[in-house]
C-alpha cells in the first residue's frame, strides 16, 4: 500500500519509522487495562517525545496522510495510544483554525509537546449524532461568558488540562441551536467531572460538568455562531483518519490469524490448508486492501484539493470501520476458542474495533452523508 502513489518519500518513511517506534515503545503496553488514565498519559509523553504529536496538532495546514499513516501503525498495537495520539487533534482543530494568536500559540505549542493534554467536548446525554440539539449554554457577562451544562462521552475526560467546549449561544427562528465554541482550562472554576465511564474496551472518557463556569470572552474560538461549522469541519477533517485506525486494527487480526492458521492442526492438517478457513483469508485481505485505497485516497484527495471533500472521508470511515469488524470476527473465528481468552490479540481487538462505527458519525449517519452529499452532486450544488 505505502508504495502507491498516493504517498511522498517523506510519508514512506515515516510509516516505517512509526512502526518501528510503536513495536519499541507501544506494543509491550498493549495488554495493559489497569490504570488506563495513567497509560493514556504516559502515552502522551513518549508520543510528545518522539515528534509524533506534531503530526496531529497542525499550526497551519495538517497532513491527512500522515495524520492517518501515524493512527494506522499506532492502532495495529494499541487503540489507547491512538486515542492519546488523535485526541491532541481533535481538542486543537478548531483552535489552531480560529482562535486568537495568543490563545493559539498557547496551547497548540503545549499540546504538541505533550505538556497539556486535550479534548473535544460536542456529545450531551441528549444531544449525540443530533449536534443542533446541544442544551449546554454560554451566556455573555462583561468580559466572560458563564458556561452551564453537561458533556457526555467526552475522550480524556480527567485527564484533559483543556476542553474545546460548543454551547448555544443563541437560538435560530426554527428552535435548533447558534452554537459556539470556546477553550475551557480544566482550572477553571466551575468545571468538574462527574462520572468516569466504563466501556467494553479500556477508554479514558466520562461526563463532564459546567456550573455558572466564566470563561474570558477571548478565549472563544472564533465567532458567537461559528460553533457548528468548526465542529463540522473538526469531524470531517479527522473523519478519513478512524478508517485509518480501523486498518491499523484489522491488518493485525490479518497478522494474527494467518500466523495462527499456519502452526495450528486440525484433521491433520494446518488450518491454512482448509478452504473454508482459506475463504476467511480471502475475504479479510481483500476488504482490507479496498478499506485503506478508500483512506487514502480520502487523505490524498485532502491534502491535494481544495474543498471539504466530505463523501469521501465519510465513504472511508463507514466502510473501513464496517469491514474491521468483519474481519476481526474473522480473525477471532479462526482462533476459535482461543479467540475467545481474555486478554489474547483478537479477543482485545474486538472489543477494541466496536466503538469506531460509532464515534465520529456513526455508520448510519455516514450513510446519510453520503447520500446527501450525492444528491447534491447530482444537483450541481457541490464541487
Amino acid at each position: 500500500m505505502i508504495e502507491l502513489p498516493f504517498f511522498t518519500p517523506e510519508h514512506r518513511n515515516l510509516a516505517q519509522s512509526v512502526a518501528q517506534f510503536a513495536a519499541r515503545e507501544i506494543e509491550p503496553h498493549a495488554g495493559v487495562e489497569e490504570d488506563v488514565e495513567g497509560l493514556a498519559r504516559h502515552f502522551v509523553k513518549v508520543l510528545a517525545g518522539a515528534g509524533l504529536l506534531n503530526y496531529a496538532v497542525a499550526a497551519s495546514k495538517l497532513d491527512t496522510r500522515a495524520l492517518c499513516l501515524v493512527r494506522e501503525e499506532l492502532s495495529y498495537s494499541s487503540s489507547l495510544a491512538d486515542l492519546a495520539f488523535v485526541m491532541q487533534g481533535l481538542g486543537t482543530f478548531a483552535i489552531a483554525r480560529a482562535a486568537p494568536d495568543h490563545v493559539r500559540e498557547f496551547w497548540l505549542a503545549r499540546a504538541a509537546n505533550g505538556k497539556a493534554i486535550a479534548a473535544f467536548a460536542l456529545t450531551e446525554p441528549d444531544a449525540g449524532s443530533d449536534v443542533a440539539a446541544i442544551k449546554t449554554t454560554a451566556r455573555r457577562d462583561g468580559e466572560t461568558y458563564v458556561i452551564d451544562g453537561r458533556k457526555r462521552f467526552i475522550s480524556n475526560a480527567g485527564i484533559a488540562d483543556f476542553y474545546t467546549v460548543f454551547a448555544r449561544t443563541g437560538t435560530r427562528e426554527d428552535g435548533r441551536a447558534t452554537l459556539s465554541a470556546f477553550v475551557v482550562s480544566s482550572k477553571m472554576q466551575g468545571f468538574s467531572v462527574v462520572e468516569r465511564t466504563s466501556l467494553i474496551a479500556p477508554h479514558p472518557i466520562g461526563e463532564i460538568a459546567f456550573n455558572e463556569c466564566r470563561v474570558p470572552a477571548e478565549d472563544m474560538v472564533g465567532n458567537e455562531g461559528d460553533g457548528f461549522r468548526m465542529a463540522m469541519e473538526t469531524l470531517d477533517t479527522f473523519r478519513a483518519s478512524v478508517g485509518a485506525a480501523a486498518c491499523g486494527m484489522a491488518r493485525r487480526a490479518l497478522d494474527e490469524a494467518l500466523s495462527y492458521a499456519s502452526t495450528r492442526k486440525q484433521f491433520g492438517r494446518l488450518l491454512a490448508e482448509h478452504q473454508l478457513v482459506q475463504e476467511k483469508l480471502a475475504d479479510m485481505v481483500t476488504e482490507l486492501d479496498a478499506a485503506r485505497l478508500l483512506v487514502y485516497r480520502a487523505a490524498y484527495a485532502r491534502d491535494t484539493s481544495e474543498g471539504r471533500l466530505t463523501r469521501e472521508a465519510s465513504e472511508a470511515k463507514l466502510f473501513a470501520t464496517e469491514a474491521a469488524g468483519r474481519i476481526i470476527d474473522s480473525a477471532v473465528q479462526i482462533h476459535g476458542g482461543a479467540g475467545l481468552v481474555r486478554g489474547s490479540v483478537v479477543e482485545r481487538l474486538y472489543r477494541d474495533v466496536r466503538a469506531l462505527r460509532i464515534y465520529e458519525g456513526t455508520s448510519e449517519i455516514q450513510k446519510l452523508v453520503i447520500a446527501g452529499q450525492l444528491m447534491k452532486e447530482i444537483r450541481g450544488l457541490d464541487r
